[in-house]
């Protein structure tokens, strides 16, 4: 057995440190469209959902975000505040809180394509290179989802 402890690899040849460090990148680019958008990365994260489907749970929407619900509660008053959506009790069940998008907030999924568009023509691939690329991202993120768990 050696004596010497294996040495830690570079940062550029951390997968992670490179999918931490793209986020960044895109999240940098993201943020002048989503200022004038009038949201932020997580708030346009919780539209995208509820474009999804409309009229979901808080508890749903953490869910598909990955999230706690007790994160998603701030975002969803950030947006209530701003007209994007509108909070209701489920009649079938007072414990749980509906959210639904209004107008606002449905006309705002058109005006948020600007964001696939500045990420097409920023990052100088294919529409099939972007979509191949997110397949092994969303892999790689599955399959470690099953081995935390």
């Amino acid at each position: 057995m050696s004596q010497h402890a294996k040495e830690p690899l570079p940062l550029d040849a951390q997968l992670c440190f490179s999918l931490y460090s793209t986020s960044i990148a895109i999240n940098r680019l993201y943020k002048p469209m989503l200022d004038s958008l009038g949201v932020t990365y997580p708030q346009l994260l919780v539209l995208s959902t509820l474009w999804e489907g409309d009229g979901q749970t808080i508890s749903a929407i953490a869910d598909r975000l990955a999230l706690e619900p007790s994160t998603i509660t701030p975002l969803m008053k950030r947006l209530e505040a701003a007209g994007f959506v509108s909070r209701q009790r489920n009649p079938a069940d007072e414990r749980q809180v509906q959210v639904f998008l209004t107008a606002k907030g449905k006309g705002l999924r058109s005006e948020a394509s600007c964001l696939t568009d500045a990420l097409l023509e920023n990052s100088k691939l294919t529409v099939p290179q972007i979509i191949a690329l997110n397949e092994q991202v969303k892999q790689l993120r599955e399959a470690l989802g099953g081995a935390a768990a």
